[in-house]
């Protein structure tokens, strides 16, 4: 046993140099024990052991290192470190033990126990301590012992033992035991450059044997002193530490020896706070710890390549080493900048790594940014491993892979979630992480690392169960739309709440009557109020305590989501993604010197997911709806090396001593390369207008997720972004893909949208294209019965869509994008501003839509489809409007700090749009209603429609920034379709029956034809191609082989389907704010009339006449001074009508002057027919009517604006062509004739034949072109007449043409050529113009000019051409007359009141009765939406049937109450405005006549016409009657007035009957001598009516000479011609005097009451409206008896209709030379020569009976006297037998065989009768009269 104790031992030392340093302690004390086993038996003394025993113990141990580290100090002061005390212990107290056999050959392991405390232990490590120990360790020959730093080895000393190899079991192993425990530890490092680093341990405990070794540490924290600024520094416990960088409670190690095994864990909280100056500082010192290192190491580095070798050993053991670390709690927070922090936390973090395998386990981690949980991880799992066999099969699906193995990271969370705070800027913090990682990247690589050949990235799976990312909501835009629906319940609740007091108020006063005091009520009523509002206040408070707040802004969840992602040696490295990248990307050229890349990396992805939805707040439909997602492919993304310029520069700070570091950053972005296919089995999107304001917040919050570009250059669209970042072919299968266009402004909408529906979708994208094929159905969802209508249906459509991006460079060419950083720009930029995207950004777009359906065609099932009803069409323009809507700026201005320029919107990018179709078949379906009672059916075969339109912006006037106008035009059109079959259908169903497929429809022929071609240009385009062709057009439009069809079923669908337009129009109209806005008068409208002209003018250019054409002059003062000079002709003896040009009528025509003026700057339309055809088939009689002509044209042209007297107006005409026209009609009626048998022309007898044949014989043959002749007709207009057996028709017009113009003027300037007008021009003088030159201006005019007509028609042919006009082209429908005689009605009430307030104000009370009734009628269409869908989901439906059967005859009846009250409405509107207008017109003083001017003018002419009268088989004539210049033109003035003139110049009927005496019936009785003669005039001037009477300011007939020869035979003839059926021979009852009628006045005084006076009266009229009975021959009744009892404003109307007032009529003499034979019983007479006198009446009020009987009756008076007088003097001279005078007196005819004088005289009374009508009471004759009245 050895005992020794030390006390009070200092030393000092300086070797050579070096810094001097010292050490000493106050106390040591030391012991030795060697103890042995006695034991007296000798046989065991194999077991006696030896025991030695050893202890140490120090106190205030100290070494000191540094200049004055020799002089003797105060004692060490406790808590502190002194810098220079390199090692201070307080207190060390160590024991230790070895026992070991006595004997060497015992079996008995040796063992060795140390047990060691320690107390306050301080270390620093400096430069000056390792050049202390590196000079002592380079004194020493031997190597040194470690002897003082036994202390700090200690704990770790038995980790050593692992490298020592295994000892033999034959040999003797040692058993050792090791605890040790330190307190107070601290641990310095000092750098001369940055300051200190301090590591605190409050305990460390060390435990270690044979089996297992635990290192324990307590309270650990680490620190960075930046400065050290004292001689001291206090050592405070861990949990005190200041600003740690390193914070830790406690943590254990262990290791297992037996199965290498490391294990780390700690159950408390480890908190890392990290900033790059702590990274800086920490760096520092390691980097000053390595050097020292190496300084002490430095006389041994001749073994430094023995180092690998070992090294490799050693790597090669460890791979056997488990790891496992276990952390409960985990904070790692790195500090980007000062304000900005990343920080990642965990819970219960699990690493384990064995052979090769690494495990990660957390339930738990989340990265917070700036104090908001960004990403959240549940239940992570992550694996590594070497190789996988479950990834084989992966591989095995890119054949491309080469590589058959590699380790693999696979990484599985059942949820992740990621979620951004309302605009919170994450791209700032990302980019600053970017930065600090950029120069970590920097401060730590090492040029051997560079050129070292880098190894194939691991291959990534994901397995993530469900995946959220979320953009967070503005809380106030969340309170504000709760508390909106809250108010709005609340508001209905109060208003239950006040009907329950009601019902109580009004129980209470039955109960107590008046006795109910009123104040009480009043209380009541006061306390609900207050009641209402804490209800309100208490339920704002709940709000949320049951559910939830609402916050999120956009939703995006992927569930089942498993992604791979592969690396291949033959993808990995720069030159083989080059080669990739250029296998993908082929249509960008690749840079000629190559590509430089910074980032690279090319993997083989595959993916598949179960659903990807992704929500925009609450809405009830998701925006993208993705269902069982598979997806494979390549993938790269590269980031180009940019130049110089393009490089940016950052600043990271550091603080002292480094400063600020600058890091370089690559500008060029990161772009990414594709080569993916993928399947899905639903795909949906759903979009609408009313997204658009939480779209607007959704990018603004993307915006905040990526940091923009320092590049000066204006940002990029996003059509222009996604082409620089995005390139490669996607395509996939899908196999069912929806779109659904929402069509109201309710986002939470979820029954109004239109579906687009595509059924096994081909989807490929390339660059600049998109393919879609696949099976197209375009559905209406709308909460109606039109719900689910399939209105367009495209089977095998092949659909591409071409995008061109016009820019200045190649559009591909994204390679050549260089960005520029801001200081940089100056050197770049030449003057102009800087734009580094010039060449690629887009300057326009030109789109392209092909759609082609000629796929897979010759199936029925495979034929287009398209259904339309009404509804739907009204539908669609409420979507329209609602798509087209201008939308509103969301959260943008200085208060929403948003200030980045309005962004450009895709549709006004747009320069130029094509839309290309092609289909082999086409049907088109329109109903009228849902029941199909009326509709049309469009078929045709193959068609190509082509159309391209252009798009221009134009900027608004004024100094308020607005939007840009877009104006679409359509440049060209060019549609080719063959076989158009248009049908008229009709069906029996109920409107309001449910929508069922009725068989039974009745389809009627409409219109069809061969081939239609149409072609659109554009000005510009005609301009710029065709310069010189003045002939061409916009609009050309050919028709071939047309065949239309008229008859009374198509009529009255025709008139069905056009009513129900009209009605919804008209309620539109009447419904609108603008209804009743026309009613204000303007007094001064014609002031203000003149001073209308375009403000765009330039005042510099010349002034020019305005253009007038001379001769509409002419022809103008012609008619103006039309009174003037018929006194002039009066006056005279020559009874023709001249006119004052020697030119014909129709070259004097307006119409045809204003249409060939060459002023034409626009011919719009041509319009040509080729061999049309048209059937008309009447209602009474049978047979048809066919219309042909070989060619038509229809041409419109646009003239140049000009100032017509100070008013600027457009001029259009048109002009219609008609070349070859025939009129074909049956013979005689067939009574097996159907309705729906179609009879056609064939061609050949349509075509124009030039050559005639002079035969007239083979002319009405078949061949033949003259009329009358006979053609055959067919059925099928594919096949010629043989083939299909159908009668003949008769040509009854032939060969003829025919010319209509039309002229109008507008005040719609074309704004294309409103900058070329010139000012009007300027008279020096005031001088009035002159009348006629003035008036002859703008004038609407419409001229139809007929050449030649021959035409022939029998009886029968007659019959139907007047049932065809009377029943089929002049056909009122009743309703619209019995709607034209309530507005009469209400027009009489209007001016029987006379207040317009009380007016106005039932007409607003109408208005709103009609909107409550639409308003209820889709309440009830709602409610059986919603009735019909509950039904189909429940089983038990027969009370909702009843409960729908009863709202839909609600609907029915409230839909015709609607109509109703809207036909009264409009009626009301209509009424009023006249009245207004007319009582304004009133109170106006009338107008000077130089202010009257022309409004509207339209001419009638016929050169020549010819109408030949035959039997009924066709061929026999009875009569023939020409027709000569027939001129009808009439004139309607500005101030209501109209002037009617007809001209005659020529007429004459002749007799073809066999054997007639008189071939000549009707002639004037002088030759034509001139264009300047007419054989009859008829003028009237009209003014407006009065009362409803209208007014016959002057009424004048002119004829010539007459000259009459008629025969009773051909008077029979043609009374049975016309009237079929009649008796002539019937006795007709006289007419006597009408004094009894009529008088001065108009008016009768006493009426006879007989039938035949009613009949008279009522029976002229009709003959107008309804025409003729064809079977009977008896007129019909125009009026019927009243239904309802007679007022006073139904006799007002009665008397209106049937009275005219005339203020002056005249009737010239007119001389008639008559000769007549009778039959041959009856007498005859020859050239009695009679003369009608001259008739004038002034200021009557007649109907046009009156008026007939009035001139009936004078020249009855004139011809009786005329007749009595000329017979008493051929009595005279018969009785004087003298002879007459020649040429003079009457030249009777007598019977050359009778003398008597009796028979002479009866025979004289037979011709006065017949000629006057002249009877007696006693004589009654069977003959008729042709004066006289029938019946």
């Amino acid at each position: 046993m050895i005992t020794s104790s030390v006390s009070n031992v200092n030393v000092s030392v300086q070797l050579g140099d070096t810094t001097p340093f010292a050490l000493g302690f106050l106390s040591a004390s030391a012991e030795l024990q060697h103890l042995l086993d006695i034991k007296d038996d000798a046989a065991i003394t194999e077991s006696q052991n030896v025991h030695r025993r050893a202890s140490l113990s120090l106190d205030n141990f100290w070494w000191r290192v540094g200049q004055g580290s020799h002089i003797q100090q105060a004692p060490h002061p406790p808590g502190k470190h002194v810098w220079g005390e390199a090692l201070i212990l307080d207190s060390l107290s160590l024991q230790g033990s070895f026992n070991r056999p006595q004997m060497e050959s015992s079996s008995r392991d040796q063992s060795l126990s140390v047990e060691s405390s320690l107390k306050g232990l301080q270390v620093e490590l400096s430069e000056t301590c390792a050049l202390c120990l590196s000079r002592l360790l380079s004194l020493m020959c031997v190597p040194p012992d470690a002897g003082p730093q036994l202390p700090d080895v200690a704990p770790v000393s038995p980790s050593s033992d692992d490298t020592v190899p295994p000892i033999p079991s034959s040999q003797l192993q040692l058993l050792f035991k090791l605890d040790c425990c330190l307190e107070d530890v601290n641990v310095f490092t000092l750098s001369n450059l940055a300051g200190a680093v301090s590591l605190r341990m409050d305990t460390v405990k060390v435990h270690s044997s044979a089996e297992r070794s635990t290192v324990s540490l307590r309270s650990i924290s680490l620190s960075a002193i930046k400065a050290v600024t004292d001689n001291m520094e206090s050592c405070c416990p861990a949990s005190q530490t200041p600003h740690p960088v390193l914070k830790l409670t406690e943590i254990a190690f262990s290791y297992f020896i037996p199965t290498h095994t490391l294990q780390v864990q700690c159950e408390e909280e480890l908190t890392v706070e990290w900033t790059p100056p702590d990274h800086m500082v920490l760096y520092q010192h390691m980097t000053e710890a390595q050097a020292c290192f190496r300084m002490l190491c430095g006389e041994n580095g001749e073994d430094s390549p023995v180092q690998p070798t070992q090294s490799e050993t050693m790597s090669d053991q460890t791979r056997g080493l488990c790891v496992r670390v276990e952390l409960g709690v985990t904070r790692l927070t790195a500090h980007v900048s000062e304000q900005n922090y990343i920080l990642l936390h965990t819970e219960a973090l699990a690493v384990s790594k064995h052979a090769g395998s690494m495990h990660i386990r957390s339930p738990s981690m989340i990265l917070n940014l700036d104090g908001n949980d960004i990403v959240t991880f549940k239940s992570l799992d992550v694996e590594t491993h070497a190789e996988s066999t479950e990834m084989q099969p992966h591989r095995d699906a890119f054949p491309f892979l080469a590589t058959p193995h590699n380790c693999v990271w696979v990484l599985t969370c059942p949820s992740l979630a990621v979620e951004f705070p309302y605009q919170y800027n994450f791209s700032n913090t990302f980019d600053m992480a970017i930065n600090v990682q950029k120069w970590l990247k920097t401060l730590h690589r090492s040029p051997s690392q560079a050129a070292a050949v880098q190894r194939l990235p691991p291959d990534l799976v994901f397995k993530i169960s469900q995946f959220s990312f979320v953009f967070l909501d503005d809380v106030f835009e969340i309170k504000l739309r709760d508390n909106y629906e809250l108010m709005k319940d609340e508001s209905k609740e109060s208003a239950k709440r006040l009907q329950l007091l009601d019902k109580k108020v009004v129980d209470l006063r039955k109960q107590h009557g008046e006795l109910l005091p009123a104040r009480k009520i009043e209380e009541l009523y006061s306390t609900l109020e207050k009641s209402h509002i804490e209800i309100y206040i208490q339920r704002s408070r709940r709000l949320y305590a049951n559910t939830p707040m609402r916050k999120s802004l956009l939703t995006w969840t992927v569930s089942d989501l498993e992604l791979v992602v592969l690396a291949d040696q033959g993808l990995h490295g720069p030159e083989r993604v080059r080669e990739q990248l250029r296998d993908i990307d082929r249509i960008s050229p690749f840079p000629r010197d190559g590509l430089p890349l910074v980032v690279q990396w090319c993997r083989a992805v595959k993916f598949k997911l179960g659903a990807f939805l992704v929500r925009i707040r609450d809405y009830p439909r998701y925006l993208f709806e993705i269902r069982d997602w598979e997806l494979s492919g390549r993938l790269i993304g590269t980031e180009q090396d940019g130049l110089a310029r393009a490089h940016r520069k950052e600043i990271v700070p550091l603080g002292p001593p480094w400063g600020d570091v600058t890091v370089h950053r690559n500008m060029p972005p990161l772009k990414f390369y594709y080569d993916v296919k993928s399947s899905i089995s639903l795909y949906t999107i759903v979009w609408g207008p009313c997204w658009d304001p939480a779209w607007t917040l959704i990018g603004q919050s993307v915006d905040l997720l990526t940091k923009p570009t320092v590049d000066p250059s204006p940002l990029l669209a996003w059509w222009d972004k996604s082409r620089l970042l995005m390139h490669g072919r996607w395509v996939m299968d899908i196999d069912q893909a929806n779109l659904h266009q929402l069509a109201t402004e309710d986002p939470y909408n979820t029954t109004e949208n239109l579906h687009w529906e595509w059924n096994t979708l081909n989807f490929d994208w390339n660059p600049g294209q998109f393919v879609f094929k696949g099976d197209l159905d375009v559905n209406v969802r709308t909460a109606s019965k039109y719900d689910d209508v399939c209105f367009l249906h495209l089977p095998n459509l092949c659909m591409t869509l071409d995008l061109q991006w016009l820019c200045h460079g190649n559009p591909h060419d994204h390679y050549s994008v260089m960005l520029c950083c801001a200081e940089n720009v100056a050197d770049v930029t030449s003057g102009q501003p800087h734009d580094s995207y010039r060449a690629f950004r887009s300057e326009n777009l030109n789109f392209s839509i092909t759609m082609d359906l000629n796929q897979h065609c010759g199936t029925e099932s495979s034929q287009p489809r398209v259904l339309l009803y009404s509804s739907t069409l009204r539908w669609m323009q409420n979507f329209w409007a609602t798509w087209t809507g201008v939308s509103r700026p969301i959260c943008r201005g200085k208060l929403f700090h948003s200030l980045r320029p309005i962004r450009k919107k895709l549709g006004q990018h747009y320069k130029q749009m094509s839309y290309t179709a092609a289909f082999p078949q086409l049907q088109v379906h329109y109903w009228a209603s849902f029941a199909q009672q009326r509709g049309i059916q469009v078929e045709c075969n193959k068609g190509h429609v082509f159309t391209r339109g252009a798009q221009r912006l134009i900027p608004q006037a004024g100094t308020v920034m607005r939007r840009l106008i877009s104006e679409w035009n359509v440049t060209q059109m060019v549609s080719e379709l063959s076989q158009v079959t248009v049908h008229l259908m009709a069906s029996t169903w109920d409107e309001t029956a449910d929508h069922q497929i009725n068989a039974q429809v009745k389809k009627t022929h409409l219109l069809s034809l061969s081939s239609l071609s149409y072609q659109r240009q554009s000005n510009r385009m005609e301009e710029e191609v065709n310069q010189k062709d003045e002939t061409s057009y916009t609009h050309k439009l050919r028709l071939v082989d047309l065949r239309a069809s008229w008859t009374t079923t198509n009529r009255n669908i025709a008139f069905g389907l056009y009513d129900g337009y009209k009605k919804a129009s008209v309620l539109k109209r009447n419904l609108s704010t603008e209804a009743l806005k026309g009613l204000r008068i303007d007094t001064q409208l014609q002031t203000k009339k003149l001073k209308r002209s375009p403000s765009n003018y330039s005042p510099s250019t010349a002034p020019t006449t305005p253009v007038t054409p001379i001769v509409n002059r002419a022809e103008k003062s012609q008619n103006e001074g039309t009174s003037m000079l018929q006194k002039l002709i009066e006056e005279t003896d020559k009874f023709v009508v001249f006119s004052e040009e020697d030119s014909g009528v129709s070259d004097q025509l307006c119409g045809i002057a204003a249409c060939q003026t060459d002023d034409v700057y626009n011919r719009n339309w041509f319009i040509e027919l080729v061999n049309c055809q048209m059937m008309l088939r009447g209602t009474e009689t049978a047979g048809c009517v066919l219309v042909s002509a070989a060619k038509a044209q229809l041409l419109q042209c646009e003239h140049d604006p000009a100032w017509y007297n100070d008013t600027l107006k457009q001029k259009t005409t048109w002009t219609c062509l008609l070349d070859g026209m025939q009129y074909f009609a049956t013979m005689e009626p067939n009574p097996s004739e159907q309705e729906d048998r179609q009879l056609w022309l064939e061609v050949k007898n349509i075509e124009e034949h030039r050559q005639r044949n002079l035969d007239s014989v083979l002319e009405l043959m078949e061949s033949g072109q003259a009329v009358g002749g006979m053609v055959s007709t067919t059925t099928d207009w594919n096949q010629p007449a043989q083939v299909n057996e159908a009668q003949q028709v008769q040509r009854i017009i032939s060969r003829c043409s025919c010319r209509m113009h039309y002229i109008s003027y507008s005040h719609d300037i074309n704004p294309e050529v409103a900058t070329l007008i010139k000012p009007p021009e300027l008279r020096n003088n005031h001088e009035k113009e002159d009348l006629l030159k003035k008036q002859a201006g703008a004038v609407d005019t419409f001229t139809l000019i007929h050449h030649d007509l021959e035409i022939s028609t029998n009886p029968v042919q007659y019959a139907m051409i007047l049932d065809i006009v009377n029943n089929l082209l002049l056909h009122v429908e009743p309703r619209r007359k019995e709607h034209s005689e309530k507005k009469q009605r209400v027009r009489f009430q209007l001016e029987i009141s006379s207040n317009p307030e009380e007016q106005r104000s039932s007409i607003l009370h109408l208005q709103e009765a009609v909107r409550q009734h639409l308003a209820l009628i889709r309440r009830l269409e709602k409610q059986i939406y919603s009735n019909i869908r509950a039904q189909s989901e429940e089983l038990y439906g027969d009370e909702l049937m009843e409960v729908n059967t009863r709202l839909q005859n609600q609907l029915n009846q409230e839909k015709n109450d609607m109509q109703m009250k809207s036909e009264e409405l409009n009626i009301l509107i209509r009424c009023f405005k006249d009245f207004q207008l007319q009582r304004t017109n009133k109170l106006e003083l009338r107008k000077p006549p130089e202010d009257v001017s022309v409004v509207r003018r339209t001419e009638i002419y016929f050169a020549q016409a010819r109408w030949c009268l035959t039997e009924e088989d066709g061929q026999l004539g009875i009569a023939e009657l020409e027709l000569q210049r027939f001129m009808y033109s009439k004139l309607n003035k500005s101030d209501d007035t109209a002037e009617h003139l007809l001209e005659l110049g020529w007429f004459t009927m002749n007799n073809l009957l066999p054997n007639a005496s008189y071939k000549v019936v009707l002639r004037p009785q002088s030759n034509c001598q001139s264009g300047r003669q007419f054989a009859l005039r008829i003028f009237s001037k009209v003014r407006p009516p009065v009362g409803g009477i209208s007014v016959k300011e002057h009424f004048e007939v002119n004829v010539v000479p007459l000259t009459i020869q008629l025969m009773y035979q051909f008077f029979k003839r043609m009374m049975g011609f016309f009237f079929p059926g009649r008796n002539v021979e019937e006795e007709e009852v006289t007419d006597e005097e009408d004094k009894f009628r009529l008088v001065t006045t108009g008016l009768p005084v006493k009426p006879r009451q007989s039938s035949e006076d009613t009949m008279g009266a009522m029976g002229p009229s009709k003959g107008v409206a309804q025409g003729l009975n064809r079977t009977s021959g008896v007129r019909r009744s125009f009026r019927k008896p009243p239904e309802h009892p007679v007022d006073d404003i139904d006799k007002m109307k009665e008397r209106a209709a049937m009275n005219n007032s005339f203020i002056y009529v005249k009737i010239p003499q007119v001389p008639l030379c008559v000769s007549y034979k009778g039959e041959k019983s009856s007498v005859d007479w020859k050239d009695l020569n009679l003369v009608l006198p001259c008739l004038e009446y002034h200021n009557n009020t007649w109907t046009w009976l009156d008026f007939a009987m009035a001139v009936k009756r004078d020249s009855r008076k004139a011809l009786v006297a005329q007749y009595l007088l000329l017979l008493a003097a051929q009595m005279i001279k018969e009785k004087l037998r003298l002879k007459p005078a020649s040429g003079s007196e009457l030249r009777g005819k007598a019977s050359e065989g009778k003398s008597d004088t009796s028979q002479q005289q009866q025979e004289e009374d037979e011709k006065a009768r017949l000629l006057i009508g002249l009877s007696s009471a006693d004589k009654s004759s069977g003959k008729k009269s042709i004066f006289s009245r029938r019946k």
